[in-house]
């Protein structure tokens, strides 16, 4: 694993444009792409790529753990939001919008004989924990079930972004399926 010495202002922003380009580049092209690929969406050389991610698993593993610090930031800012529901929703709808990368970088991990989870443990630890916010907070609101917990929660979440990877071409149909899912939550049911 790379080692994490603290960075000076120019490497930090290297390491930063290099995770944005392999986060766009993965995105587009898939996990196969190569880090050749990636240091020229980003402006650099291959070697600043392989300065700070000496192999092509460092790379995905951070672009993976980037991905979900986003998401446990996002969670964490709706906990507050004034309407907790609709702040609930929102989340749930983006993150199934946005998990055919995440699942794609998961598999990649995999099959590099890397576990997702024991990767991501801390970050999910504190999603996990903004998601039980968010969720207490829409049921005080009364706009989600009361007998939901955390962990059926992300259960729905990680079943729906496996079921609407298909539907990628069509964003109608996974609206559709997204809907359906979030009024299956709704405490008016």
């Amino acid at each position: 694993m790379v080692d994490e010495k603290p960075l000076r202002a120019d490497a930090r922003r290297n390491r930063a444009r290099v995770l944005d380009a392999a986060s766009a580049v993965f995105a587009e092209h898939g996990t196969a792409a190569s880090t050749e690929q990636i240091a020229r969406a980003a402006g650099v050389g291959p070697g600043t790529v392989f300065r700070h991610f000496p192999t092509k698993e460092d790379l995905l593993t951070a672009v993976y753990l980037d991905r979900l610090e986003h998401l446990a930031a996002q969670a964490g800012e709706l906990a507050t939001a004034p309407e907790p529901t609709a702040a609930l929703r929102g989340f749930f709808r983006g993150a199934v919008e946005g998990s055919a990368a995440k699942n794609a970088l998961a598999q990649a991990l995999a099959g590099a004989g890397i576990s997702p989870a024991d990767a991501a443990s801390g970050i999910g630890a504190r999603l996990r924990a903004a998601l039980g916010v968010l969720l207490e907070r829409a049921q005080r609101d009364g706009g989600v079930r009361p007998e939901l917990t955390v962990t059926d929660l992300m259960s729905l979440l990680i079943g729906a972004s496996r079921a609407t990877e298909p539907l990628a071409a069509d964003p109608a149909a996974r609206d559709r399926v997204v809907t359906v899912i979030l009024d299956g939550l709704s405490a008016s049911r």
